[in-house]
Order: C-alpha cells, then structure tokens, then sequence
C-alpha cells in the first residue's frame, strides 16, 4: 500500500505512516542469507536517479516520469545488482550511480559466494575480469546475441525477480535513491515467504533493527 493508504487503513496520520514504515524496512530488509551456494545467477538492473523529498536538490529537477539527458546507462542512474541461487536465497546490493565495477562486485559479491559455486551472468567483461581474480568459476550467457539459455546456464531467475521487483514497485509511484536498498529488501523478504504474517515481519524488525 502507498504511505497514505496505508495510514487510511490503520487510522494514523500519514507522517506516522511513512516514519513507521522507515523505521521499520531497514530492520526487515536486514533478514538475508549470509550466502549463496552452487549455482549463483547475478545481474544489475538501473533506475533513473531519484531525489525524491531531498530538501536540496544536486541537480535540476524533474517532473514526473522524466528521463535521463544521456543515451545508455550513465551517472544518472542507480544500480541495483542481485546474486540469486537456484534454491531461491537472493542478496541485493545497491552499488550507487552508474555501471557496476570490478571493484564493486569484489566487494558485494566475493563475500557470499563459496569457492566452488557456479557464477552464471550475461556477456558484461567486470564480471569476467572478477570472476577471473576471485577464482569463481563462471559462464556467461550473451543475451545481447539473443541467447538466453544453454541448458542450465542462464540468468532467468534473476532477471524474474528484476520483473517482479519493477513491477511491485509501480505502486509507490517513485523511490528515493537513498531507499532503493529499503525497497528492495522489503520486495526481496516478501518474495522470500518466509515472514508471511506482521508478527514475523515486526520480530524480524525489532530482532535485526
């Protein structure tokens, strides 16, 4: 629900509403595995920076549904990049403006995935370059080419959740780059169906807040 429908339903103000909501979201999104296993599938997926609320704006703004001034993915867009295994663990990781680095994936994805997992992405070099200097097996799938699977190498998994997390994004008609990371890991606990009740999702927030 949007910040005000929901504090229709609950009878607050929608202040409280969305304070609650910011408060309680980094303490869910907190609930992830500590690492993936086997086959690993990662990919990026960008969102039009967004200021959304900020007081000072660093730029001039938009208006609603606007677009970058720049063709491909640049410095005005955010990164969200996501590592799934096939058994369906998931970690999100919001690596800031613009292209994912070698450096980046070092840092997010080196971390979780054990020694002899299977990383599987598209055609994209840094994950080469990565895989390579992290000693990971890897393959890559090159989806520019329209090649979207060899069997079980593919990324197909992931790129559902992309969909998912798009799709189940629309109705909070905007997030602010600094909540990105909140967003999805609110998305990624739901898709999880592990906390499917309040009280599993409030225990998680006061457990990991």
């Amino acid at each position: 629900r949007t910040v005000r429908d929901a504090a229709r339903v609950v009878g607050v103000h929608r202040t409280t509403s969305f304070r609650w909501r910011h408060r309680f979201v980094p303490g869910a999104m907190r609930d992830r595995p500590a690492t993936l296993s086997a086959i690993v599938e990662a990919d990026e997926t960008y969102r039009l920076e967004s200021q959304k609320g900020a007081r000072n704006l660093t730029r001039p703004p938009r208006k609603r549904g606007g677009v970058a001034k720049r063709r491909g993915i640049n410095r005005e867009h955010d990164c969200l990049l996501v590592a799934r295994d096939r058994s369906g663990r998931t970690l999100d990781f919001h690596t800031g403006r613009g292209q994912v680095t070698v450096g980046q994936l070092h840092e997010c994805l080196k971390p979780v995935l054990p020694d002899d997992a299977l990383l599987i992405t598209d055609g994209a070099i840094v994950y080469q370059h990565f895989a390579e200097q992290a000693g990971i097996a890897h393959e890559a799938v090159n989806v520019e080419a329209g090649v979207r699977a060899r069997g079980a190498i593919h990324i197909q998994n992931v790129n559902s959740w992309h969909s998912r997390f798009k799709s189940w994004l629309v109705r909070f008609r905007g997030v602010a780059s600094r909540y990105l990371i909140h967003y999805s890991g609110w998305q990624r606990v739901l898709d999880d169906r592990r906390l499917t009740k309040p009280a599993h999702l409030l225990c998680a927030a006061v457990q990991l807040g």
